[in-house]
């Protein structure tokens, strides 16, 4: 009798164990081969299911995207802009954690791409677009690109300097920008 293959479930695998290897590795720094052995199968199945590293890099962004927009469910936010940044400071954290790898894959990607190429790219857009969604849902639309900015740069801030950056001091930066008028 064949085999029976849920072609959805294992490509749905195959996604979340190769984004933390281009988080390692990098956009650049690898092939369909190497891929493939790091996911212990033949680069024809790797084919298989995705014909290109970049739709298998596409499937990853959107797996990594919505890892991240999960830790964010929950209904509407009210309360003080205090308690909103509050709330999002505790997202931020989860996210930090696999931030360092992310940046990483992030620069790689786009570091031979010109400006307006990466304007037109759909896995930037795609991502830029659900994370302004979902730190809006914390601070609004209006505010969302200025905090999301304060924060992506208080990240990489704790990256440059050690982790001496505190979280209050981003978390106080966001709600300076939650406050500020564009």
């Amino acid at each position: 009798m064949p085999k029976i293959v849920d072609h959805d479930k294992y490509r749905a695998e195959i996604v979340e164990k190769a984004a933390p290897i281009f988080s390692a590795h990098g956009f650049n720094g690898l092939g369909m081969r190497q891929v493939a052995e790091q996911l212990n199968m033949s680069k024809s199945a790797l084919y298989h299911y995705f014909p290109s590293k970049e739709e298998l890099f596409a499937a990853c962004t959107r797996f990594v995207v919505g890892r991240d927009e999960e830790k964010a469910t929950a209904p509407a936010i009210t309360g003080t802009p205090e308690e909103r940044c509050r709330q999002l400071t505790v997202v931020i954290l989860e996210i930090e954690k696999e931030f360092p790898g992310e940046l990483y894959l992030l620069v790689d990607y786009i570091r031979a791409k010109s400006s307006s190429e990466i304007a037109r790219d759909e896995n930037m857009q795609h991502a830029n677009e659900r994370y302004l969604s979902m730190v809006s849902h914390y601070v609004g639309e209006a505010a969302a690109p200025r905090v999301l900015g304060v924060a992506l740069g208080g990240l990489v801030q704790r990256l440059f300097d050690g982790m001496t950056t505190s979280m209050d001091d981003i978390e106080r930066w966001m709600l300076d920008a939650l406050l500020s008028e564009a």
